[in-house]
């Protein structure tokens, strides 16, 4: 039976509401700021909302920023299953729902990006915008250069039923501490978010949510296969990259997509909102604003 996280997500900007909404047979932890146009920021692997802290007040001053702890993370339901993309995907539509949003923009990193990506796909009429970073997108051509020397070690590890949960357990600071600095090139990151997603993925069940993701990625390939030999991705989407991942994203989507745009931020590791938030608002805000393709009206 699936059951509610323990760890309270006790990090939050001034004003952030968290919110408790049922979706999709689980029970979703979600942050609320802000009054607008709705955004969903969907997170990765080892995040929680809290990716989202330092671009959270930014993106409110014009929009309803809505953030959840996706299935499984954080303080929302430990569920048995359900970590493909094409199930992610219902959950983050099936939550919009029950806020009574009609139309978002969806930004997705890393664990977030292929659910982002088939919502948009699914449902154009209800995405208005896509942002998508340090991703790939199951099997799509495009990322043949930077899988060159195989996936990166930690897939196989995570893919290995019971082993990694088993063998991390008791060390799990330090596990995320290393994706954490590697993610921000030994920059680190604040303490106080440091600290929360430590909480978010300390104990074996924690974990098992974690590496379920990593588990569902030959389904989840499937379902993004399947949705593009059924149709194309007609809205206007970005892509962002910085390292590891650079371009291979947007080389994915050049084939897919009817409106894309591609950006690479140098100096910057793979958790981008923490590592250079102030590039990505520059990069995001102008897109989601009203006009074509992002760019503010004139006049």
């Amino acid at each position: 039976m699936p059951i509610a996280s323990p760890h309270p997500s006790d990090l939050r900007p001034r004003g952030v509401e968290l919110r408790r909404v049922a979706v999709n047979g689980v029970e979703l932890n979600v942050a609320l700021l802000g009054e607008g146009p709705a955004v969903l920021l969907l997170h990765g692997f080892p995040h929680t909302w809290q990716l989202w802290t330092a671009v959270m007040g930014p993106l409110a001053e014009r929009h309803r920023v809505i953030a959840p702890d996706m299935r499984g993370a954080g303080a929302s339901t430990r569920a048995a299953g359900g970590y493909d993309a094409g199930t992610l995907a219902s959950d983050a539509e099936a939550l919009l729902e029950a806020l009574d949003v009609r139309s978002a923009a969806v930004v997705g990193i890393d664990a977030g990006t292929p659910p982002a990506f088939l919502l948009a796909m699914r449902r154009p009429d209800l995405v208005r915008r896509l942002v998508v970073m340090e991703s790939l997108l199951g099997g799509l051509p495009g990322a043949e250069g930077f899988l060159a020397q195989g996936a990166p070690w930690w897939f196989g590890f995570h893919a290995v039923p019971g082993l990694a949960e088993t063998v991390l357990t008791g060390h799990e600071a330090q596990y995320v501490d290393w994706f954490l600095d590697t993610g921000s090139l030994g920059e680190g990151v604040d303490p106080a978010v440091r600290d929360s997603f430590v909480r978010a993925y300390t104990g074996a069940d924690a974990l098992r949510c974690a590496f379920s993701y990593y588990r569902a990625l030959p389904t989840s390939g499937e379902q993004i296969a399947e949705c593009v030999d059924g149709g194309r991705l007609t809205v206007p989407t970005m892509a962002v990259g910085a390292r590891p991942v650079g371009r291979a994203l947007e080389r994915q989507l050049r084939p897919v997509a009817d409106d894309l745009v591609g950006h690479v931020i140098e100096d910057c590791g793979h958790i981008i909102p923490l590592h250079r938030p102030e590039v990505l608002l520059r990069l995001v805000e102008p897109f989601l604003a009203p006009g074509p393709r992002g760019l503010p009206p004139r006049g």
